[in-house]
């Protein structure tokens, strides 16, 4: 389970990295998001990564789930979808000025 799990993290972050480095910036924001994936199941993977506990705090159970990684990626999930709505909206508008959705279009003016 593990194994496939961090070939699944590591799938995830390559691929986004490789998206990063294009020039087109519907394939950086692709990237960018691809990414925050990436780290979120890996902070979720890093709390525990089993089945079998709850993930409620009940009396008469034994080993639970760790809460702490499920709020921060529950965080991190809100924050990586207003930053990915920011980043479309400013490539629209730098789409729409330029004519050119080229991460480097300003610079030809």
């Amino acid at each position: 389970m593990e194994i496939v799990a961090a070939l699944g993290v590591g799938a995830l972050a390559g691929f986004g990295i490789w998206l990063l480095l294009q020039v087109r910036s519907f394939s950086v924001i692709l990237g960018l998001t691809l990414l925050s994936y990436a780290v979120n199941l890996l902070i979720f993977f890093g709390g525990r990564l089993g089945g079998g506990w709850p993930p409620l705090m009940l009396r008469e159970a034994h080993d639970q789930a760790d809460p702490l990684p499920q709020a921060l990626v529950l965080t991190a999930i809100v924050i990586g979808f207003g930053m990915t709505a920011y980043l479309v909206a400013l490539a629209l508008r730098a789409k729409g000025e330029s004519g050119s959705d080229h991460v480097d279009a300003g610079g030809e003016r």
